[in-house]
């Protein structure tokens, strides 16, 4: 899959210098004598892409860890696509090479995009053939029953990463019924396993060892094998950029940062809401109005639906919606509370009997929760956040739920974009826990994208 990347890399690092060139000769008023010089560029266009493919490379572009997740492979390349622009502007100036600086810039403008798309298109590719059984890491997860489970359910939940987990290597004091994957043998038997079984991956959970020395003798064994080492740290739901690794003598100390709650309500972050919920409110105004007209038109009802929810630090707000049931639907609820199909708390149907036909379309495509924005414009809400809860359902949260309410609920999520209505019940709570944990401006944008593509594919709403 690397070589692919590599090729497609290179396509359209060449395809950025030929735009680059092509637009930089079509702006007339920008020409100079130099920048009809076809023959300088010809000359110094292999040494660009030579340089941008390298630096690619040694940023981490292409490595085995970066691919398929995370944001390291997008920073090496915008890292490496920067990088690549100075040392060839640089080149240029202490070898006076008479390249225009126009021709460059447009080159390195319009080949930055495109590197990204061309990573982004290969990692969807990627998580594709992963969800099929293709690309995948045959893995053997060393450690306790405990430290084994939490492994086995986060990579099956999380397909993409394109590690299957094929057997275990457990103590002896544990019982095959205890772990969801057949047991090989012990931890001393681990090059054996993975030779035999195909392994390419050893992934040492909790309970895998007792002392530094025993985790010492497994990378022993695998030594020359082939075999790659995964250790999984007792740390689930903290964000990469919330740990630094610091080495102190042979000890791998991992620092924590505190979690991000506070900052995920401060300043900056209304900042950004205010400014994009106006914008949004402009652009999304004709739309909103006829929404407006068509739920009017249904049964002459209110437009819109204001219902009591639960905001930050508890404080009631009215959350606004375009009015998607029958005005009596919240007298009726009691009478379908034996047909609720929704995790924990919540109460879902997929057939609601309620909806109208109106309000099934507005639904499917969450054009319902358009007027939510005039409840960020109003502080109430934010454009990113954990899901508005009801006064009902925040009685019966326990503490660790009740983090949910450190920052204002948010239009989307991570809920949102993982599957909505799909969700169980503990996996909608883990997601809220982990945004408010992990905040960042750049997880808000990530977001907003996916909410974009979650919407259009209309994934898990009724």
């Amino acid at each position: 899959m690397r070589v692919w990347l590599v090729f497609l890399d290179l396509i359209v690092i060449e395809a950025a210098l030929l735009f680059g060139w092509r637009l930089r000769v079509g702006i007339e008023g920008w020409l100079d004598p130099v920048a009809r010089d076809n023959a300088v560029v010809l000359a110094a266009g292999p040494w660009i892409v030579l340089t941008w493919l390298l630096l690619l490379a040694l940023q981490g572009a292409y490595s085995v860890q970066s691919l398929g997740a995370g944001t390291a492979e997008y920073r090496a390349v915008a890292m490496a696509s920067v990088m690549a622009a100075g040392l060839v502007g640089l080149g240029c100036y202490m070898f006076k090479i008479p390249l225009s600086r126009g021709f460059l810039l447009l080159t390195f403008l319009v080949g930055l995009p495109l590197v990204l798309l061309s990573h982004f298109v290969v990692r969807r590719f990627m998580h594709r053939m992963r969800s099929r059984g293709r690309l995948v890491h045959r893995v053997v997860a060393v450690g306790g029953a405990t430290g084994i489970g939490e492994v086995v359910s986060v990579l099956e939940r999380e397909k993409y990463l394109g590690y299957q987990v094929i057997g275990a290597c457990t103590p002896r004091n544990v019982e095959p019924d205890e772990v969801p994957v057949p047991i090989f043998g012990g931890p001393t038997d681990i090059r054996r396993i993975c030779i035999e079984e195909g392994a390419d991956t050893v992934l040492v959970a909790r309970g895998g060892y007792n002392t530094a020395g025993e985790l010492r003798r497994i990378a022993w064994a695998l030594e020359g094998a082939g075999v790659e080492l995964v250790v999984v740290p007792s740390l689930t739901d903290v964000a990469g950029p919330r740990i630094r690794m610091r080495p102190v003598a042979g000890l791998p100390l991992i620092h924590l940062q505190e979690p991000q709650a506070g900052e995920a309500g401060g300043f900056g972050k209304r900042a950004f809401d205010i400014v994009l919920s106006l914008a949004a409110l402009v652009v999304l105004s004709p739309a909103m109005v006829a929404c407006a007209l068509l739920v009017r038109r249904e049964d002459g009802g209110p437009v819109l639906f204001r219902q009591p929810r639960v905001g930050r630090t508890g404080q009631l707000f009215d959350m606004l919606k375009f009015r998607s049931m029958v005005v009596d639907a919240e007298a009726r609820r009691a009478e379908l509370v034996g047909q609720n199909e929704g995790a924990g708390v919540l109460f879902k149907m997929r057939e609601d009997p309620r909806i109208t036909r109106v309000g099934r379309v507005l639904r499917r495509y969450s054009l319902d929760e358009l007027p939510q924005l005039l409840n960020v414009l109003k502080g109430d809400m934010s454009l990113v956040g954990p899901r508005p809860p009801l006064q009902d359902e925040v009685d019966r949260y326990h503490d660790d739920m009740r983090r949910r309410l450190l920052v204002r609920p948010g239009i989307t999520g991570l809920w949102q974009v993982s599957g909505r209505s799909e969700l169980s019940w503990d996996e909608s709570v883990r997601l809220d826990l982990y945004y408010v944990d992990n905040w960042s401006m750049l997880s808000d944008l990530v977001i907003l994208a996916k909410t974009v593509r979650a919407v259009v594919g209309s994934s898990g709403a009724y």
